[in-house]
């Protein structure tokens, strides 16, 4: 008698499993097609790629800095007689001015900050290559300097060297950001040439590796004609170029770490 039982039984919770699983498998797809219903649950719908470690960790968003910035150091189009070809940039050291040349007489100008007295520099470059949010190693001739600043401190928005950066020949000088906007416009790096990071991004897109890089002394500022996006004036350019400083350590750092 206890083997009919015994099998009767089995068979009882073998048909009540499948019941089960048959269940659940309907009821997925009703629960997957109404978002409603999902959050009704406690849930919310999956949406497939909305978001990516690339998103989070290395496309932070950019504030509008340009709005904090004086008038004259806003990205304009502008006229400017040059014999540069198309693409070059040169850096106007005496008006913290750097141009990126178009051609026809016209040029992108933007804003900079540029090296304190004893370390501006004039001469010729090539960008040898870019970096996005790029990490910074200060270098030893600044340790001595200053021996409280960090051995490294990776790419991001607190990074000194900001959003982008454009390495120039084998030099320790570049053009990059800066994580603070307030320097635009005035003599306070080691000798590198800084940018909002939204005008270093726009730049960055326009230059390639091997674009030719002028930067003229301070003692020669260049001066654009008319402002073709914004008011302003000047006359024909005098470009004049010597040789870039050898043995001399650069980089920028904020304002607040500079002796």
């Amino acid at each position: 008698m206890t083997e009919p039982v015994f099998a009767r039984g089995r068979l009882s919770l073998r048909a009540t499993s499948l019941l089960l699983a048959a269940s659940l498998v309907a009821l997925v797809p009703t629960i997957a097609a109404s978002p409603a219903r999902a959050q009704a649950l406690g849930y919310a719908p999956a949406q497939s790629g909305a978001f990516s470690d690339q998103d989070v960790v290395h496309n932070p968003a950019l504030t509008d800095e340009d709005s904090a910035l004086p008038d004259r150091f806003r990205r304009a189009i502008v006229s400017l007689d040059t014999h540069e070809a198309p693409g070059t940039v040169i850096i106007d050291t005496g008006n913290t001015y750097l141009y990126y040349v178009l051609g026809n007489g016209r040029a992108i100008r933007y804003g900079v900050g540029v090296g304190r007295e004893g370390f501006t520099w004039a001469g010729v470059q090539s960008v040898s290559h870019k970096a996005e949010w790029p990490d910074w190693y200060p270098p030893a001739e600044m340790i001595r300097r200053q021996p409280y600043l960090p051995r490294f401190m990776a790419g991001g928005p607190g990074n000194p060297l900001g959003a982008r950066a454009m390495y120039l020949g084998s030099s320790e000088y570049r053009i990059h950001g800066t994580n603070d906007p307030t320097t635009i416009g005035k003599f306070v790096s080691s000798g590198c040439i800084r940018l909002t990071n939204e005008d270093v991004s726009d730049l960055f897109n326009r230059v390639n590796v091997g674009t030719r890089v002028v930067v003229l002394p301070k003692s020669a500022p260049l001066r654009s004609g008319t402002v073709q996006a914004r008011g302003g004036s000047g006359t024909r350019p005098r470009p004049l170029v010597t040789t870039l400083p050898s043995g001399r350590q650069a980089m920028t750092v904020p304002v607040s770490a500079v002796n």
